[in-house]
């Protein structure tokens, strides 16, 4: 769930119950080193480095970004390098730091499993992310938004410590030629470095063509799909054939965008259903339908454990109860082109406020070849000028904001800009946000255990 939102308190709550908390591996780096700049409340972050195979690392991030006291008044976070097709061992080494620390505080202390989900349109921090999973432990990874082909083989070599790769996209790249993206641990271990055991491996898909390829044509074995509908929350599939508009200028699902799930039955591998799960006696629905359960990220996201920001979960939580929330399925908030739910109500923090066009994170660049025959980094939410000067076309920057820096201020990490102002948030969610007040049911807050009551309860058309 976007970036830190599924951390690892909401992973851990969710694992107790003897279900599958999953961490969202999206950006952890730069939240973890927040975390720390702003003075690693509880002392989790510390505790969970000293676990670390790999002390020296852990030792060197905390000396450059814990500060005990959080950061001074007027003063931005420190920044990590942004990611490149090359980076140099330190910057992966933080990558794999910041992985190893949320699976291990989500599996801190109990047998549960835990999983850890990545979009596979992020290239460049994969590896390592998966890397650092592994070394806590995780027992499954989830990727969508994109073609997975590649992680089943990936996974199976960082199982055995070595060196994995994946085919990098780049755009304009000469006919014939093909870049990648490596990571190679074996450079990290100066003793014996411990036994991994390789996670299960679900792909996010939203069609039955894509479960087909990566069933037959993965680099490795597929352990199961999970169908995320059109109505989740976050990045959505573009719906299949001619776009089509609705008067709100949201992207058009037909029938062509339906899953065939006995076709999944037929492909001989679980899966669960995702996106307008979040109600009493969907479990039952799905499990009817073939599937091995359901997926639910909304309902969660706004429980006590999430790491939405607090005073954002009580401001969204009172409007839905009063009908006053919306869902928006955007097709240009994001610089990936794909479609992107975006949360609005009254009063949202950021509403009002024109975003500054910036990318400083980076998470969502795009690599290009230039040319001079070299690889050269753009993004659609970045300046105009500079991404038109990069050889973007300017109908691509129209609406497009920076979901990184928006993102990571939904957890409360946003960062001071130079004109004196924090980072607005952009919240974003499953269309059944707008039916959350049915759940609340005059409630003002509620727990994860109170989500997975609710899911697992036995209707009465069910039983």
């Amino acid at each position: 769930m976007g970036v830190g939102i599924s951390d690892w308190r909401l992973a851990r709550a969710v694992s107790l119950r003897g279900q599958l908390g999953v961490v969202s591996g999206t950006a952890l780096d730069t939240v973890m080193v927040r975390r720390l700049q702003d003075g690693d409340a509880g002392g989790h972050m510390r505790r969970v480095m000293t676990a670390f195979p790999l002390p020296r690392i852990a030792e060197d991030v905390l000396r450059l970004y814990f500060r005990p006291d959080g950061r001074p008044p007027g003063t931005p976070y420190k920044m990590l390098p942004v990611y490149k097709q090359t980076m140099s061992l330190a910057r992966q080494l933080v990558t794999v730091l910041a992985a190893f620390v949320e699976v291990y505080l989500a599996k801190e202390g109990h047998q549960g499993m835990v999983g850890m989900n990545l979009l596979t349109k992020v290239q460049i921090p994969t590896l390592p992310s998966l890397y650092g999973a592994m070394l806590a432990g995780t027992d499954v990874i989830l990727m969508g938004a994109g073609i997975p082909r590649e992680i089943p083989a990936a996974l199976d070599h960082l199982a055995r410590h070595e060196a994995a790769s994946l085919r990098f996209e780049v755009e304009g790249l000469p006919s014939g030629r093909e870049e990648h993206l490596t990571f190679d641990p074996k450079g990290f271990w100066s003793a014996t470095p411990p036994e991994l055991h390789r996670p299960l491996f679900l792909a996010i898909i939203a069609s039955n063509s894509l479960a087909t390829m990566l069933a037959r044509k993965a680099s490795g074995r597929v352990d199961g799909f999970v169908i995320e509908g059109p109505t989740a929350g976050g990045h959505n599939a573009p719906p299949r054939g001619e776009p089509r508009f609705n008067e709100r200028g949201e992207p058009v699902y037909g029938e062509r965008d339906v899953v065939d799930l006995a076709k999944m039955a037929e492909l001989g591998l679980p899966f669960w259903l995702a996106g307008g799960t979040g109600r009493q006696g969907r479990l039952q629905e799905a499990l009817a339908a073939g599937a091995s359960g359901i997926q639910v990220g909304t309902l969660f996201a706004y429980c006590d454990e999430s790491g939405l920001a607090r005073d954002l979960k009580r401001s969204v939580l009172e409007h839905a109860a009063r009908g006053e929330v919306t869902v928006l399925t955007d097709p240009r908030a994001s610089p990936t082109g794909y479609p992107f739910k975006v949360v609005s109500w009254p009063g949202a923090p950021g509403g009002d406020v024109e975003r500054e066009r910036l990318c400083d994170l980076g998470g969502l660049r795009v690599a290009y070849w230039t040319p001079e025959g070299k690889i050269g980094y753009r993004c659609a939410g970045e300046p105009v000028d500079a991404y038109v000067r990069k050889g973007g076309k300017i109908e691509d920057t129209v609406g497009r904001r920076c979901l990184c820096n928006a993102l990571t201020a939904d957890l409360g990490l946003g960062q001071l800009r130079t004109n004196g102002q924090v980072e607005p948030p952009l919240l974003t969610s499953g269309d059944d946000l707008e039916r959350i007040g049915e759940f609340l049911a005059g409630r003002a807050h509620y727990s994860a255990g109170d989500v997975l009551d609710c899911l697992t309860a036995i209707t009465a058309t069910s039983s």
